[in-house]
């Protein structure tokens, strides 16, 4: 049934998805994070080398002047920017100050300066994607660290005598202050070269942030604390001074001591760090705060000529900010959500292309306005069970018909062929991808964090996959389609037109449509999920499901009646309209993740339902699907009248 070409297509996209997905890592990542890490270290333990200016540690002032040496060399390996002149400029002064045996306090601000800068020239991931988990960073600590690092972190384990290197002791308050849990995180994440500290690399990202958390509690009593959490609870003010998770654990104590008091800044970072779940955030128009804070970055970078920078931000804007409450938006109002959607394509647009600062500035503006728009859209008052019901039903309908065209497609087609051996096949299939669209549900809901991006990925890679292999099963479709051909092709390979390869291509297609739109599904149902609304949302999603089961009898059933030839015909049409839609969709995910580019196409209609989006990419995808489909069918059409034209009159 599939021909050859089909493989080659699927094995050739394959092979592009994953050549794309490996080159989105951001290259300059791990010289960055080390370089960081390195710096943190510096401003925490040079103070143990020199008092003075005189070295109180021969061992450990080496040590800093290597790792002084090290910073340097990995920002010199990061890509040209143009903050990267500076950032050299600065690590040679750090090196320089080490070498004068400059005071301690000069040396940890400088420290921080240029890590600061750094982040803010080449951003990393700063912060955990959910709430790290502290009973677990606590059985991770005795299961890793107690041996050394001992019960209650004073580096007292039994382990420690042993070593040539003494365990950091965590109790330490003067040195915990100046660190931050993403500097534990870090130095769990790849240990501290020289010393007996080993990586934890091979813990998952969620554990190894759960355990940085537990370690930085030491440093604070209980006592101390418990004040802390009376602070945060009766006093709404301090909730400004680590306002979410990324200042959690990118604010060291010392600084926040700085700006509201060493002793209060000691108690709210005792229990948060305790407590980490009084921070997490919550799907609500507050969250919103996230995207205005990174396009006043985006713009703020763009001013300054960092054009890498404001694009990095606007990105960050959309995936880590809308895109998480972009679920709920669609249920509450999908035409603010399109707006919305749109205009943050445009003005990553205009950075890419070179806008002047004004436009750039201009659709700063009117993102601010549309947002304003989306937090009326997202307020409490705004829902209910009316609204849930219809945003669950209309969802599953509208995730679900393009999935089930398809099955039914391949169902009625087997059925034609009386080929019913293979139809476990497809349902294997289907049913595998309910399968693991439910076990996706229960991945993102209690062990990890599905991002913005990977949402994204998931569904352009499956988009552009589903359309290629569509189009090629259209073709051959349409071609069976033409007078003769199907009879010529029954006598010629029924006994080999389903190969147990073809067979499980059909489960492969099949698993792919299906989970693509479960997985999108997961994910706005998820948004709709609040306390009370589990009624509507039942009843909306059982709603959907009877009207699914309607159209699939009905389409089965006629689909019964139809003589073989005009079936093949209508099939082959519906093949060629869902490549061109899946296309189209394809594209505009990946422009959303930032893996294709944006080029604004003036005077075309945003229609999601038909894969329509006004940029370039994606409607010269469309376009190309469209010349293939008509390439094919004309191509069927030649050849079907060359065999005509040459088989004997009877």
């Amino acid at each position: 049934m599939v021909p050859r070409v089909t493989r080659w297509l699927a094995g050739f996209t394959f092979f592009v998805l994953l050549t794309t997905t490996c080159l989105a890592a951001e290259p300059y990542a791990a010289d960055a994070q080390t370089a960081w890490r390195l710096l943190d270290y510096i401003a925490v333990d040079y103070a143990g080398a020199v008092n003075h200016g005189v070295v109180s540690s021969p061992a450990e002032y080496a040590e800093q002047q290597e790792f002084a040496a090290t910073v340097a060399t990995h920002i010199a390996a990061l890509p040209e920017k143009p903050g990267k002149a500076a950032l050299l400029a600065q690590s040679d002064a750090l090196k320089a100050a080490i070498a004068s045996k400059s005071e301690p306090k000069d040396v940890a601000d400088a420290s921080h300066r240029l890590a600061a800068a750094l982040l803010a020239a080449y951003p990393v991931p700063l912060a955990p994607s959910r709430v790290p988990d502290f009973a677990r960073g606590a059985q991770l600590f005795q299961q890793n660290c107690m041996a050394c690092h001992g019960a209650t972190g004073h580096g007292d384990g039994p382990a420690a005598k042993a070593l040539a290197t003494p365990p950091i002791a965590f109790t330490d308050q003067d040195r915990a202050r100046e660190r931050s849990v993403f500097s534990l995180y870090q130095i769990v994440t790849q240990g501290v070269d020289g010393t007996p500290m080993p990586s934890f690399a091979s813990l998952s990202d969620d554990d190894r942030w759960s355990l940085a958390l537990y370690v930085g509690h030491f440093a604070v009593p209980d006592p101390v604390a418990a004040a802390g959490e009376q602070r945060w609870k009766n006093d709404a003010g301090t909730h400004k001074d680590v306002p979410d998770l990324t200042s959690l654990v990118t604010t060291t104590p010392a600084a926040l001591g700085k700006r509201i008091g060493q002793q209060q800044a000691d108690e709210i970072m005792g229990y948060l760090r305790r407590h980490p779940e009084a921070l997490a955030p919550k799907v609500s128009a507050s969250s919103l705060s996230v995207v205005r804070d990174k396009l006043k970055a985006s713009l703020a970078a763009y001013r300054e000529g960092d054009k890498p920078g404001a694009s990095t931000l606007a990105l960050s804007a959309y995936l880590d900010g809308f895109e998480p409450i972009e679920p709920l938006l669609g249920t509450r109002d999908s035409t603010l959500l399109e707006h919305i959607e749109g205009s943050m394509g445009e003005y990553r647009a205009a950075i890419e292309h070179g806008a002047t600062v004004d436009d750039v500035a201009t659709r700063e503006q009117v993102l601010s306005n549309l947002l304003d728009d989306a937090e009326t859209a997202l307020s409490p008052n705004a829902s209910g069970a009316l609204s849930t019901f219809i945003g669950a039903a209309t969802i599953l309908l509208r995730e679900g018909l393009e999935a089930l065209l398809i099955v039914v497609a391949m169902i009625a087609f087997l059925r034609k062929a009386e080929r019913m051996e293979v139809m476990p096949y497809v349902h294997a299939g289907w049913t595998g991808a309910l399968v693991a669209g439910f076990l996706t549900w229960v991945v993102a809901t209690w062990l990890i964090g599905i991002s913005g991006a990977s949402r994204e990925l998931t569904e352009g890679f499956g988009s552009v996959f589903a359309a290629v292999v569509l189009l090629s099963i259209g073709i051959w479709m349409h071609g069976k389609s033409q007078a003769g051909q199907w009879q010529r092709y029954i006598k010629a390979r029924m006994a080999t037109a389903l190969s147990g390869r073809s067979a499980w291509f059909l489960f492969g297609l099949a698993f792919i449509v299906v989970y693509r739109e479960v997985f999108e599904t997961i994910l706005f149902y998820a948004a709709l999920w609040t306390p009370g609304s589990g009624a509507a949302l039942l009843a909306g999603a059982a709603t959907a499901c009877v009207a699914l089961a309607i159209i699939a009898w009905a389409l089965l059933r006629y689909s019964r009646i139809l003589p073989i030839a005009k079936f093949f015909n209508y099939s082959s049409w519906l093949m060629a309209i869902l490549t061109v839609v899946l296309a189209g969709k394809g594209i505009a995910a990946l422009q959303e993740a930032g893996i294709v580019g944006i080029r604004p196409l003036g005077g075309v209609p945003r229609l999601e339902l038909i894969g329509l989006f006004p940029t370039w990419q994606s409607v010269g995808a469309q376009g190309l699907m469209v010349a293939a489909v008509i390439a094919g069918f004309w191509a069927n059409h030649r050849k079907a009248m060359k065999e005509a034209s040459a088989t004997p009159p009877r």
